[in-house]
């Protein structure tokens, strides 16, 4: 079997990794891939965006299923494209993606269908929301409403930094912006929690924990993280009910009633508070770095899951893990999430020698001249597996100061909440 998947990602090196375990698959093509994805698939240097391209050389080498990793595709309506041609995809359509395409849109569906969530409001002028924010009390969460790289959500304390958020979101910070979404902070544990869906059927597929905040301690400013563990340590059946009962299956419904349902990953973002859980956004496909956390721990055959998916049939499956504790560490450079330098050559890599259940996930790498260098801000992910998340932490750590980086840094707190000093 040839499958097509398309990203260039921590994320997509996981998945790919996944698959290659898998004793079905004859070819691995990654659209456009990186450094560390070429040594297990053959990357194709074509643009994310470029579908008629994507399509004719999907067609042309009979690539039998596509997966499709970053939303920006997914979101601009790469599934419908592609199944016109009659080519197996995985991934939900256009519709559905808007879940994660107009944070907008999946408030108003939460409002609709009782779904738990932040008190919001939405506002079309910088006047209205300043209006609004001069009486508000603090802390207040500021958004923009489409795809942002995770970097489009302020967490303001004051009235200064209110103001000054509502105006980079309708100055373009992040695309062309209609409206703005303010809503109110929640206190609580954050919780990432999976589901795969066939758009009939769904099940669980792990829970984890990210930290968006650049420096440790969870201060500094949002990136598209910084490093997670799985599963989360607030993960309960009872909690897992909750969470499937008041927002799951209220979100598919919804989607039901807009005539259209939901076939992938879906990453809801929640807000554990008093043991109750709100809703602070939906991903439409796996998160990045908590995909690379949570693959690893995977048992069943990845493949069979995605056929299973593919076909409407998910329902026949038994989804299976390994019992182990996951810990990713992401190494970053210096400067991100603002300014930064691309094309420093990363040294060492290939010196390492690592044990069983020990993973380095590429992220924004690339080969030039049979070497790696840097291509982008998160670069490698170091992912460990154990009985304990303090022992994954530590031999993570111990294998990025192995590769000595000097263009590098890393939180070295991952997990500090579920680990005991």
């Amino acid at each position: 079997m040839k499958v097509a998947v398309i990203g260039s990602g921590g994320r997509e090196h996981a998945i790919c990794l996944s698959l290659k375990n898998s004793k079905k698959i004859d070819k691995i093509y990654s659209i456009p891939g990186n450094a560390g994805i070429s040594k297990i698939a053959e990357n194709v240097e074509i643009k994310i965006n470029n579908f008629e391209k994507i399509k004719k050389f999907i067609l042309d080498k009979k690539i039998d299923l596509v997966i499709v990793g970053p939303e920006i595709p997914l979101v601009e309506g790469i599934v419908d494209y592609l199944e016109k041609f009659n080519i197996k995809v995985f991934g939900p359509n256009k519709i559905a993606s808007q879940l994660e395409g107009s944070k907008i849109f999946t408030k108003k569906l939460c409002e609709k269908y009782n779904i738990p969530t932040a008190n919001f409001g939405i506002f079309k002028t910088v006047n209205d929301a300043k209006k609004f924010l001069k009486d508000c009390s603090f802390p207040i969460v500021v958004k923009a409403d489409g795809l942002a790289a995770g970097k489009g959500v302020y967490i303001c304390e004051n009235k200064t930094q209110s103001f000054s958020a509502v105006n980079d979101i309708f100055k373009g910070k992040f695309g062309k912006a209609k409206e703005v979404l303010i809503e109110e902070f929640l206190k609580g544990e954050e919780m990432s929690f999976f589901i795969i869906s066939d758009g009939k059927t769904f099940k669980m597929f792990g829970t984890a924990q990210d930290h968006k905040r650049v420096s440790e301690g969870d201060k500094g400013k949002n990136t598209g993280g910084m490093g997670a563990y799985s599963p989360s340590r607030l993960e309960s059946l009872y909690l897992n009910k909750k969470i499937l009962e008041k927002i799951i299956k209220p979100t598919f419904q919804g989607l039901k009633k807009l005539k259209t349902n939901f076939s992938g990953f879906l990453y809801a973002g929640l807000m554990i508070v008093n043991n109750e859980p709100y809703l602070i956004e939906y991903n439409v496909r796996m998160g990045d770095p908590e995909c690379q956390t949570i693959l690893p721990k995977l048992k069943t055959d990845f493949l069979e899951i995605i056929n299973a998916c593919v076909n409407k049939n998910l329902d026949s499956i038994d989804i299976e893990w390994h019992k182990n504790k996951s810990l990713c560490i992401v190494l970053c450079s210096k400067g991100y999430p603002e300014k930064y330098e691309n094309n420093i050559e990363i040294k060492n890599l290939n010196k390492l020698s690592l044990k069983k259940n020990e993973f380095i996930f590429h992220a924004g790498t690339k080969n030039q001249n049979s070497k790696i260098f840097s291509n982008g801000g998160r670069v490698l992910n170091f992912v460990v597996l154990s009985k304990e998340f303090k022992i994954s932490r530590t031999k993570a750590i111990n294998i990025i100061k192995q590769i000595n980086w000097p263009n590098g840094f890393f939180r070295k707190d991952i997990g500090f909440k579920v680990i005991n000093k």
